[in-house]
């Protein structure tokens, strides 16, 4: 009897002893996000987590920090080049500096509609830009391209021509380019920040703001008084997942495959989330007296033509390349 309760408490420690040695093998990569819980962003990179785990047989789990909880953007940024964050979804706006070309996406009108953006993105146009981040001093490697939606025009009275937005002043983000893009419609852009906008479009501080329609849903804005949204369709801007260099660079070659294709399957399990995402706001805003207008966009293209020539000379040749794709 003794011998046998030996011999249990034994394979007990054997096994006790293994689990502690994979618990302390894993590594632990902390994702991070600006947008909440539930957001599709966020909820590709937690299935994209889910699926490194089972990949790896668990020598890999993702931990999810949504909601800013680790900082705005451009703390969560500095954090991934320095390794604190290992996994991040971001905007291409803080890229830009170290890669100039990222910048054409944030031009108006210089996608088509959405399916061309996709087509861009998917295609040997979008992975060189994603090999540029990667190999530029930016110390994050890029694994995938995420859908930001296509930004319109929303506003307290209706907009269905240039004409129609004369001495409105209407939201924009913080880059000169985008308050050109404003002003080149027929607005006056106002830069402001996106927590200001509620209470600017109440009290007439601004007139309008623009952006797509689940955030026009979440942010309340259409019960400040913004009942109009113009189908513009003026920015279409997507984001990027990276990774951080410096957790990059302790992965071997399966692993770093292995990552990179979950990335490319979030990137795709992203867009089905986010296509319902839009959907539903669009039906749910229609229901809460939203009017959406559907507009002929050429005079805004038209009107815009200045600020593509001016952000994209040095860059026509890609921009050649993005109008040829079909």
């Amino acid at each position: 009897m003794i011998h046998r309760r030996f011999l249990i408490q034994s394979t007990c420690a054997v096994v006790l002893s293994a689990m502690a040695s994979m618990a302390s093998a894993q590594t632990v990569l902390k994702a991070a996000d600006v947008h909440p819980a539930g957001y599709p962003t966020v909820v590709a990179v937690e299935s994209m987590g889910k699926k490194l785990e089972a990949a790896s047989s668990g020598r890999f789990k993702m931990q999810m920090f949504p909601g800013s909880v680790l900082g705005g953007e451009k703390e969560m940024i500095e954090q991934t080049q320095v390794g604190a964050i290992q996994i991040l979804r971001t905007s291409l706006g803080p890229v830009g500096p170290v890669v100039p070309e990222v910048n054409i996406f944030n031009m108006p009108f210089v996608f088509r509609d959405i399916p061309h953006m996709r087509a861009v993105i998917d295609g040997p146009i979008g992975q060189e830009l994603l090999d540029k981040i990667s190999a530029s001093p930016a110390r994050m490697v890029a694994l995938a391209w995420m859908d930001g939606g296509s930004r319109s025009l929303y506003t307290k009275k209706p907009v269905r021509k240039p004409e129609d937005l004369k001495g409105q002043k209407i939201r924009m983000m913080g880059n000169p380019l985008f308050v050109d893009t404003m002003n080149a419609m027929g607005g006056n852009g106002i830069s402001m920040g996106y927590g200001e906008v509620f209470t600017a479009i109440q009290t007439g501080v601004v007139d309008g703001a623009e952006n797509n329609p689940p955030s026009l849903l979440t942010a309340n804005h259409y019960k400040a008084g913004a009942k109009y949204y113009t189908q513009t369709n003026h920015l279409i801007i997507p984001e990027i997942l990276v990774m951080s260099k410096v957790a990059w660079d302790k992965l071997n070659a399966a692993d770093q495959a292995l990552v990179k294709k979950l990335g490319r399957e979030a990137q795709l399990e992203q867009r089905t989330l986010w296509d319902k995402a839009v959907s539903e706001s669009v039906a749910k805003l229609k229901t809460e007296g939203v009017e959406f207008i559907n507009i002929d966009n050429k005079p805004f293209y038209d009107a815009t033509a200045p600020v593509r020539a001016k952000y994209g000379a040095p860059y026509a040749d890609l921009m050649g390349r993005i109008a040829a794709v079909k």
